[in-house]
C-alpha cells in the first residue's frame, strides 16, 4: 500500500493532526530558509561591500601603499595581516604595471586574475563581492589592490539559527499535542459515537435509535441528519411492510391477469401469421401483376383524377425514354410530353366515364417512324377516379395489313390477268406474224416475190420507193413495236397467275447489286434522258451476311426496276442543290435478310405511296410506263421468294424500300 492510500484510510481525527504537524514543521523549515536568505543577502550586499571598502581605504594610505609596493614579500607580508579578517575571502596586490606581486587566498584556491587588465573578464564569471582600489605612489603610476569578500556566513550565525528553531520546535511540539487533545475530543469521539450507532443499527435492524445530541457544528448537524435519517427509514420500513401485504395481493392479481394476457399474446400471435402470410401473399400477387403489366408489350399508364402517374411499365419507359423512378407523382404531360394533344380526350374519359380512342399517331422511335393505337380507359376505385392509357404499337400491324391487302389485290389481279393474257395473246401472235409476213412478202430478196411481181407487171423497186415515200416501213415498226410491248405487258400479266416452281440458290447479295448497277448505269432509256453514272452510289454491306437463297435473274430484276425509280425520282426534283444519291444497304436481321434501296428524289404522297404495288397503276405520262415494274418486282419477293417487300416515302423528303428475303429456302411449289 502506498503513502498516499495510507494517509487517506487514516481516521479523520488523524488526518486532522497530521495536517497540522506538517502545517508546522513547513512554516518553520520556511522561516528558518528565509531568515538564513536573509542574512546571507544582507551579508553580501551590504555588510561585505562596506567592510572591503573599508579595508580598501585603510592599506590604500601613502606609508602602507608605498611600502606594499616596493618588493613581492614587502606586499605578501602585508596580505598576511589581513589573513584573520573573517569576511575576506581572497586579496591581490598589483604593481604599477598591472602585474600581480602578492596573492592571499583563504579556503578553496580561486581563479583570481595575473593582471588588471583582465579583471573586467573575471568579474563576469564572479558571484562574490569584490573590490578594486589604488595604491598610490609619490611620482609615478599607482598600483592595485583587489579584495574578495567571502560568500559564507560566520558559523555562530548556524549555531544561533540551530538553537533558536530547535526551541520553536519543542513549543510547536507541546502546541501540536494540545491541539490533539481537542481534536480527539472534539471531533474523533463525536464521530467514532455516530459510528458505533451506525453499525448498531445496521446489526440489529432497529430503526428507532437515535443519535446522541452534540454541538451545534458540523458533526452535530451530522448527526440530527442521520436521526432524520432512521426516522424517514423507520416510516418507509413501515411503508415497505404494507406495500408488501399490498403487493402479494397485486401479484396475485397479475399472475391472474398475466394467464389472460398470454391466452390473448398467443391469440395475437396466430393473428399477426396469418396477416403476415397474407401480406406475404399480397406482396407476391402484387409483384406478380407488375411483372405481367411490365411484360406486356403495350405501354400502360395509369392516371389518377389529377392526370399524375400513377403506374408506368417498362415498355412506357422504352417509348417516352421516362424511367419509372422518374415518372411516378408526375404530370403526365412532363413524364410523356408527347400525349399532351390528347388532353380532351383523357378529360372526356375522366369526366364520362367512357373509352376514347386514337386509332392512329406516328411517333418517332429510334430515329425511326412507328405507328401507335392510343385507348384511354376509365378507371373507378375507392382511391378517386383516374384514368389508363394503353399505347399499342401497330406498326407491323400496318404493314401486315397493307401486304395482305396487296397480296389480295395480286391475288384477285393474277386470275384476271391469266384470262386476259390468254385472250389478247391470240390476236396479238397474229398481228405480229402478219407484220412479219408483210416485210417479208415485200422484200426484193425472196424470189417468188420478184416472180409475182413480173406477172402482174410490177417492179418491186417501184412498190418499194411508193411504200418509202409513203413511210409505209415506219407504220410498221411502229405496229411491231407496240406489238413487242403488249407481249410484255401479257408476259407480265401470265408472271402474276404463275406460283413458282423455281429452285432457289445461294446468292451474294453484293455482287448481285453491283451487277444491277452496272446494267442500270448502261440503260439505254435512263442514258437517253440523263447519265445515270452522275449519281452518287453509296454502299454499306454487312460483312456478317453471307449466300441467301434467291433466283438471281429474278432479283436482279427488282434491284433493276428501283434504281430505275430511283434515278427518274431524282431527276424530277425541282432542287438540283443537293447531288442525287443512291444509298444501297444490306443488313443481317435474321430470320431475314434486308435490302435497302433508299433515293432522295421527290418521293411521294401518302395516297400514291398505299397503291405503288397496285397492278398497272402509274404516276407517269401516258405510253412512259406500264404500271407494272413495282408490282411484279412485289410478286417477284412475296411469291416467288416468300419474303416482304415495303416502302417508306414522303414528299420532297425521297423514298426508301426494304426488300426481306428468308435466310433459308422455302419448298417450292408444282405449276397449277
Amino acid at each position: 500500500m502506498t503513502l498516499r492510500q495510507r494517509l487517506e484510510n487514516l481516521p479523520v481525527g488523524r488526518k486532522l493532526l497530521a495536517a497540522l504537524l506538517i502545517l508546522l514543521a513547513t512554516v518553520l523549515i520556511t522561516a528558518n530558509l528565509a531568515f538564513i536568505s536573509a542574512a546571507y543577502w544582507i551579508s553580501q550586499q551590504s555588510m561585505a561591500p562596506q567592510a572591503l571598502h573599508t579595508l580598501g581605504k585603510l592599506i590604500a594610505s601613502p606609508a602602507l601603499s608605498h611600502q606594499a609596493l616596493t618588493t613581492a614579500a614587502a606586499a605578501e607580508s602585508l596580505l598576511k595581516r589581513l589573513d584573520g579578517y573573517e569576511p575576506l575571502r581572497a586579496a591581490v596586490i598589483y604593481d604599477s604595471n598591472g602585474v600581480s606581486l602578492a596573492q592571499l587566498q583563504r579556503g578553496d584556491k580561486l581563479e583570481l586574475p595575473l593582471h588588471v587588465n583582465q579583471l573586467e573578464s573575471w568579474r563576469l564569471t564572479e558571484f562574490r563581492t569584490n573590490l578594486l582600489t589604488e595604491l598610490p605612489q609619490p611620482g609615478g603610476r599607482p598600483g592595485y589592490l583587489l579584495l574578495v569578500a567571502s560568500s559564507e556566513l560566520p558559523g555562530e550565525f548556524y549555531t544561533g539559527t540551530l538553537t533558536a528553531s530547535v526551541a520553536i520546535l519543542m513549543v510547536s511540539v507541546i502546541l501540536w499535542l494540545l491541539i490533539a487533545r481537542q481534536i480527539r475530543r472534539l471531533v474523533t469521539k463525536p464521530i467514532r459515537r455516530l459510528e458505533e450507532l451506525s453499525r448498531q443499527v445496521t446489526r440489529e435492524e432497529n430503526y428507532a435509535l437515535r443519535a446522541r445530541p452534540g454541538n451545534q457544528d458540523e458533526i452535530g448537524s451530522l448527526a440530527n441528519a442521520f436521526n432524520t435519517m432512521l426516522s424517514r427509514i423507520e416510516a418507509r420500513e413501515d411503508q415497505l411492510k404494507r406495500a408488501r401485504d399490498d403487493a402479494q395481493s397485486a401479484f396475485d392479481q397479475a399472475h391472474n391477469l398475466a394467464e389472460e394476457t398470454r391466452h390473448s399474446n398467443r391469440k395475437l400471435e396466430l393473428e399477426v401469421q396469418v396477416r403476415s402470410k397474407i401480406e406475404k401473399k399480397l406482396t407476391g400477387f402484387q409483384n406478380y401483376l407488375n411483372n405481367i403489366i411490365d411484360s406486356m408489350p403495350s405501354a400502360l399508364i395509369a392516371l389518377d383524377e389529377q392526370f399524375y402517374v400513377t403506374q408506368w411499365n417498362q415498355e412506357a419507359s422504352a417509348l417516352s425514354g421516362t424511367s419509372i423512378n422518374e415518372a411516378l407523382n408526375q404530370p403526365i404531360f412532363l413524364a410523356f410530353p408527347p400525349l399532351k394533344p390528347f388532353m380532351a380526350q383523357l378529360t372526356q374519359t375522366v369526366e364520362k366515364q367512357q373509352v376514347e380512342k386514337v386509332d392512329r399517331v406516328t411517333w418517332n422511335r429510334n430515329q425511326e417512324p412507328h405507328h401507335y393505337a392510343l385507348t384511354f380507359y376509365p378507371l373507378v376505385g375507392g382511391g378517386g377516379r383516374g384514368v389508363v392509357i394503353r399505347i399499342d404499337d401497330i406498326t407491323q400491324r400496318l404493314s401486315l395489313e397493307e401486304m395482305m391487302v396487296q397480296s389480295e389485290k395480286m391475288l384477285s389481279v393474277g386470275g384476271l390477268a391469266a384470262g386476259m393474257a390468254h385472250e389478247i395473246n391470240n390476236p396479238l401472235g397474229a398481228i405480229l406474224h402478219n407484220v412479219q409476213n408483210i416485210r417479208r412478202r415485200l422484200s426484193p430478196e425472196l424470189e417468188k416475190n420478184n416472180q409475182q411481181a413480173e406477172l402482174i407487171g410490177i417492179r418491186l423497186e417501184v412498190i418499194d420507193q411508193y411504200l418509202q415515200a409513203r413511210e409505209v416501213p415506219q407504220l410498221l415498226d411502229g405496229i411491231q413495236q407496240a406489238g413487242s410491248r403488249a407481249a410484255r405487258i401479257v408476259s407480265h400479266m401470265l408472271s402474276f397467275s404463275r406460283l413458282s416452281n423455281r429452285l432457289l440458290a445461294p446468292c451474294l447479295l453484293p455482287g448481285l447489286i453491283d451487277q444491277a448497277l452496272e446494267i442500270a448505269g448502261n440503260d439505254f432509256d435512263l442514258t437517253d434522258s440523263f447519265d445515270f453514272k452522275s449519281l452518287i452510289i453509296e454502299r454499306d454491306f454487312d460483312p456478317h451476311l453471307g449466300p441467301v437463297p434467291a433466283t438471281a435473274n429474278e432479283l436482279e430484276q427488282v434491284l433493276l426496276n428501283l434504281l430505275k425509280n430511283a434515278a427518274q425520282a431524282i431527276h424530277q426534283r425541282e432542287d438540283d442543290s443537293a447531288p442525287g444519291k443512291i444509298c444501297l444497304r444490306t443488313r443481317l436481321s435474321p430470320p431475314w435478310a434486308e435490302i435497302i434501296v433508299e433515293d432522295n428524289g421527290v418521293g411521294m404522297p401518302e395516297a400514291v405511296r398505299k397503291r405503288i404495288f397496285d397492278p398497272f397503276f402509274t404516276t407517269k405520262e401516258v405510253g412512259e410506263g406500264t404500271g407494272l415494274g413495282l408490282s411484279v418486282s412485289y410478286f417477284i419477293i412475296t411469291n416467288n421468294h416468300k419474303g416482304q417487300m415495303e416502302v417508306q416515302s414522303a414528299e420532297d423528303q425521297g423514298t426508301c424500300f426494304t426488300l426481306r428475303l428468308p435466310l433459308t429456302a422455302a419448298m417450292p411449289h408444282k405449276d397449277q
